[in-house]
């Protein structure tokens, strides 16, 4: 019994670390949170249409090498293994698997800095996903595999 309550245990505390601590929108908090609700303005204007993505963004994913498909075998096995609970249903605002919106400012920010963040850990995410145990070339290759999902 007491194995079942640390298990789950340090699943909840492995979801929590991933993603990042953004407030949901329209959350308030602190000393606004019972301030009063200015009333909308009669007229909306129409929203103007999203910026298409950036030609730097585009030749940043470009760039990224192209994975052996054995190194990316290996890090789709790590990837269920290990990422699977927060980048499958996009924990804390952990990018999902395949969402190709979340993953191109990330992916134009350049494969490098893509790696240091999965060893090192960056915003929620801890390093190494929280597998100590992963080596760099497997971290290496799960980031490969995910960008690979998301071209």
């Amino acid at each position: 019994m007491k194995s079942t309550t640390l298990l789950s245990l340090l699943i909840v505390a492995a979801l929590a670390a991933c993603g990042d601590k953004a407030p949901a929108p329209g959350a308030a908090s602190g000393p606004t949170a019972n301030a009063p609700v200015p009333a909308a303005p009669a007229a909306v204007p129409a929203a103007a249409p999203a910026p298409a993505p950036a030609p730097a963004a585009a030749a940043a994913a470009a760039s990224i090498p192209a994975a052996s498909p054995a190194e990316l075998a290996a890090g789709e096995k790590i990837y269920a293994a290990s990422c699977v609970s927060c980048h499958g249903a996009a924990v804390l605002g952990a990018p999902k698997l395949g969402d190709k919106p979340s993953w191109a400012p990330r992916a134009a920010k350049g494969v490098d800095v893509l790696y240091a963040h999965a060893m090192n850990g960056f915003n929620m995410m801890p390093p190494r996903g929280g597998n100590a145990a992963l080596k760099d070339e497997e971290i290496k290759s799960v980031v490969d595999f995910m960008l690979s999902k998301a071209r």
